[in-house]
Parts: C-alpha cells; structure tokens; sequence
C-alpha cells in the first residue's frame, strides 16, 4: 500500500478544530495509508500542514537545504548578494562566494535555490488539488484549502521564474506510468510561466476569504492572492521592459511589446487591494521611529498581507523556525558573534534626510575633527533609525559600542590591547552598521536559538503601493504613482516629493523594503545588477576619543577586502545545471553557462 508522511503533533488532535497559529508548525509522529488521509479532514489538514512547514523559502528567501548546518545563516544570504551589506560571519562565505561573480555552470551551492525542493511541494500541492474535491469532507471548507493549494503553488512556481525563468510546469501528481514526455517535460517559456502564476491567483482569489481571522494567522487571505499577482505582473512587467527579449526559444526573456500588458495586471492588482479597505499603512505611534519599528514588531497589523508565523518555540531546523533575531543581534549576543550583517555605509547614506535632502555625507568632511552621533546622523529619514543599528543606537537599556581603535590621551591611535581599561576594539565592527529591523529587545538569543516570535512578512500594503506607482508611472499615470510614494513618505514622517520619476521610486523601494529581501531580485528584474553589483563598497570606523568621549571617524574604502563584488550579465538567471539536466536531458541550459 502506498504511504505519505503526515506531519502531526499531540496538539493536533484536540486542536486542530480552532486552527491556532502553531497549526502551521508541526512535528511528524507516524506514517498513515494514503487512503486513510484522503478520507480524514483532520489528516488532509495534517498534509497541508505539510507543506506550509516545508516552504521555508517565505523566511527571507531561506532555502531549508539536506544539510541543517545551513540552517544557521540562510535568512541572511539575500542581504549579503545585494548592495545592502557584506557577510559579517565567515560562516556565510557561501554568499560572499557567489558575490564575487563565482555563480557557474554547477549552480550556487544550495544558496538561494529553489528547485529540488519546490517540485517535492507541488507534487504535494497537485495531489492534495486532485484528490480533496473527492474527498468526504465539507465542501465550503474543501474549496477554501484548494484555493490555499493554489496559491502556495503560483507562489513556488513565481520562486522559480525569478531565478531560472521557465521552467517545466506540473500540475498533476505524475506517475511512473506517465509519458515519456510528461516525466521528463522540457521547460516551459518565462512567459508561460508568469502567465500560470497570474491566471493561478485568478483561479483562486475568489474561494480565499476576505480576512483571515487570528486563528488562522499565516493562511493566505484573497489579497495575499492579489498580492502575489501585484508582484509577479511587476517583475514579468520589467522582464519585458528592460530585458533583452526572448532568447533560446523563450525560456528566458519576455517580449518588449508585452510590457504594459503585464503593468497594467500589477496595477490592477494593486488598485483592488488598496480600495478594498481591508489593508492600510501601519500608523499608530506618534513617534516616527517607534512606529516604523512597530510595522514589523506588532502581529496582525493592517499593513501585513501574508505572514509567516513564528510562536517563540525552539525549533530544530527541520521545523518551522526562524533564527533571523540571533545573528542578526548586535553581539555580544548569539554566543558573542551577532551583527551578521554588516551594512554598507552606502545603505545607510540612502536614507534622505527629514526634509527631503540626499543623505549622501560630505566623507572629507566627516573624517575631520571629531563627532557625536547625534551631530553625525542629526535629523534622518526616522526608517533609519528603525531600520539600522549603529554606535551608540539603545539596545536593551543600553547605547552600543562599535568603536573600533581609541586615541589616547596624547592622541595616539590604539588599535589592540585596551588602554584605560577599555577595549581597544568594540565587538560590534567591520562595517559600522547592523540591522535594526525585526529584532525584538525583549528576547534571549543566549538561550533560544531557533524560535522567534516575530511572523516573517512576506506581502505588505507599503510594497502595494510602491508596486502600483511603479506600474502607474509606466501606464502614464504620474499622478496616481506620486500619491502613492508620497503616502509611504508621509507615514515615514519625511518631506512629500513634487515630481516623480522611475528613480524616485527605485529609490523609495530601497529604505522602505530594505533588508526584507527584495533588493537583489529587484535590481535582477530592472536589469542594473552588473553595474550596481560590480562594485566596491563602503563602511565606518568609529575611533572613540579618550579625551572627549567624542568620535574620530574613517572611511573604510573596499570594505569587503580585496576583490571587488561582480554580478555578470549570465547572473541575471540562475543556471539549471548539468546535474538536473543529467537527470532530465529534457531540460535546456540558461544562455552563458
């Protein structure tokens, strides 16, 4: 008899009728026929279950590798391939490898991809689509978790697109029997793929419920639908728009002629979700750096779409746990590492100033004299401050130490040692900066490594809106897509723009969404990766003044070491590799490797 494995846990069974949020992460007990399950409401759940805890690729792009060592430091990656930071821990050189233009023919290593693992979840997905119409199970309840299905399946299928671009599409749970040409299907073409996406959420959006109630926090509502339809039409939308058109029959590239067809889906979209009234910017602390951090501390917001729930419980990496708030902490946490992200002081420059001003700083002026924080950072973007950690930032109670040297009282620099009883360096470094964002003070990394509290958002209402004034400028709508920065902009507490053009917004997506994984798809999908990639980058060095207390500061020029980081013009897609084209001689390789 055929067997699956059913992922269940002692809760389940007295408390799976009220759907709480830890649903979502299980442990598996047993093994059950396959012809049971289809029979049980309960164990169908149990298998959808299944796969919510397997796509771990919602956590900040992570991919959950054969290898659980990995676990420790895949939220990070994204960051570290991006113009956002540098990889602080020698234990992500997979990352900083990949950085420095080493992505070849034999793929990434494990980082970032996104193929082995989400065919393993549509085959459960297109069974579990097959199977529960036929099952003797509530149909109102039934037809809700198809369209669930549905849109975990658009959203893998999506995950491809943006690194392989076509790639086969499978909708029937396949059979050793099956055709020849069913079990080894060549790639379908980028467009067809984006296309299934957007015609899967148009299949399903109506059967999702309007809200999700708190139950059933981290279930896809029907805007968490439109959402996926928002992003997926933007980024097929600039495939066509700056790419180079089809190439090799189509399994990478988008006519140029397609392009409005595609903004105006991610438009439309975008507008439904914005009228429907259901969703809105966060706003509710008067303080401005209180409330941006409270976007992202505060569950089940009006501004969070579609989460990833976390509930604060240790997890091996086998489960549904999230470690970003270890590492990303500043040290001495996570066993006195911590500040994994090391953030370029360009990152940090790209937050404007309240009035509206480049916060862009004069680096032969700061490098003179001496300075405080205060006097260094004096009247930011308030997401800055909420979204970067650095010298003297309060951290539980306290302010952080990132100096790195002190001149003495004769004004010599000390670089090792201590001197005065103080460390010569802080354990806070490299680049000067970390990341604020998601971090919860009230939590101890000494102890729980694995669990976190804070959901992982992966659709929010500012993206919608930066979203739709990208497809609205690109419509002719200048209007409507000034609004919509200007709305981000104002909740944000920084001076309104009077004009807009593509690279304001570019710009606005930069500080609004930074460090939550968009950046790097983001300049994959605008085509500017090889210039804004393949480059050096910055940091700062905080010498503390014993005199004064004050701060001498240095420019760190080429702060990665060095080599230079490098994308190359074949990195726009990540290569199928000989391995699965050896497994499927079906398969086409991706132009350049």
């Amino acid at each position: 008899m055929k067997k699956i494995y059913i992922v269940l846990s002692f809760t389940l069974f007295a408390a799976l009728a009220s759907c709480t949020k830890n649903v979502l992460d299980k442990k598996p007990l047993g093994i059950i026929s396959d012809a049971v399950v289809w029979e049980d409401q309960t164990l169908i759940e149990a298998f959808l279950t299944q796969v919510y805890t397997e796509m771990s690729i919602w956590d900040n792009e992570m991919y959950m590798p054969g290898n659980s060592s990995q676990f420790w430091f895949m939220m990070y990656f994204i960051n570290h391939m991006s113009d956002e930071a540098k990889a602080n821990s020698t234990w992500s050189g997979n990352a900083y490898r990949l950085k420095f233009g080493n992505i070849n023919e034999t793929g990434t290593g494990g980082l970032l991809e996104w193929w082995e693992r989400a065919y393993v979840t549509i085959r459960r997905l297109n069974e579990f689509i097959e199977r529960v119409p036929n099952s003797p199970v509530d149909n109102a309840w039934a037809t809700k978790r198809v369209a669930e299905a549905k849109f975990i399946r658009a959203y893998n299928y999506f995950s491809m697109a943006k690194r392989y671009g076509g790639v086969p599409i499978i909708t029937k749970a396949q059979a050793l029997s099956d055709p020849h040409e069913e079990l080894f299907a060549k790639r379908n073409t980028e467009k067809e793929v984006y296309d299934f996406v957007i015609s899967e959420v148009d299949a399903c959006v109506s059967d999702l419920p309007e809200t999700v109630p708190g139950s059933e926090n981290g279930r896809p509502s029907r805007y968490a639908a439109l959402a996926l339809k928002s992003r997926a039409a933007l980024y097929a939308a600039s495939i066509a728009d700056f790419g180079s058109g089809p190439q090799d029959g189509g399994v990478v590239g988008i006519e140029s002629s397609l392009k409005n067809e595609y903004y105006q889906k991610s438009y439309d979209a975008s507008k439904e979700i914005m009228l429907s009234g259901k969703h809105a910017l966060y706003n509710a602390d008067a303080n401005k750096v209180t409330n941006f951090r409270n976007v992202f501390m505060k569950e089940q917001n009006a501004e969070a779409i579609f989460v990833r729930t976390h509930d604060d419980l240790p997890k091996d990496p086998g489960g549904n746990g999230s470690n970003y708030d270890f590492y990303q902490t500043p040290a001495p946490n996570a066993w006195g590492a911590g500040n994994i992200d090391g953030v370029y002081l360009e990152m940090a420059e790209a937050f404007e100033y309240v009035d509206g001003s480049p916060g862009t700083l004069d680096r032969t002026a700061i490098q003179q004299g001496l300075w405080t924080t205060a006097d260094l950072w004096k009247d930011k973007d308030p997401r800055f401050y909420a979204t970067i950690y650095t010298h003297n930032t309060m951290w539980k109670g306290a302010p952080l130490d990132f100096h790195q040297g002190i001149l003495d009282a004769g004004g010599n620099l000390i670089l090792t040692g201590s001197y005065q009883g103080i460390l010569a360096r802080a354990l806070n470094g490299e680049t000067g900066f970390g990341v604020l964002k998601y971090l919860d003070e009230t939590k101890d990394n000494n102890t729980n490594i694995y669990g976190s509290k804070t959901d992982w958002i992966v659709f929010r209402y500012a993206e919608i809106l930066l979203n739709y004034a990208e497809a609205a400028l690109a419509l002719g709508k200048p209007g409507e897509a000034l609004d919509a920065i200007n709305e981000i902009r104002d909740r944000a507490g920084i001076a309104l723009l009077s004009s807009i053009d593509l690279n304001k917004i570019k710009h606005e997506r930069r500080v609004e969404l930074a460090f939550e994984g968009h950046r790097y798809w983001d300049l994959r999908r605008w085509r500017t990766a090889v210039p804004d990639l393949t480059r050096s980058f910055s940091g700062l060095q905080y010498i503390l003044d014993y005199n004064t207390g004050n701060l001498k500061l240095v420019v760190i020029n080429g702060v990665d070491g060095g080599a230079m980081p490098t994308f190359f013009e074949k990195n726009y897609y990540f290569p199928i590799t000989p391995a699965r084209r050896a497994n499927n001689p079906s398969l086409a390789e991706n132009p350049g490797y």
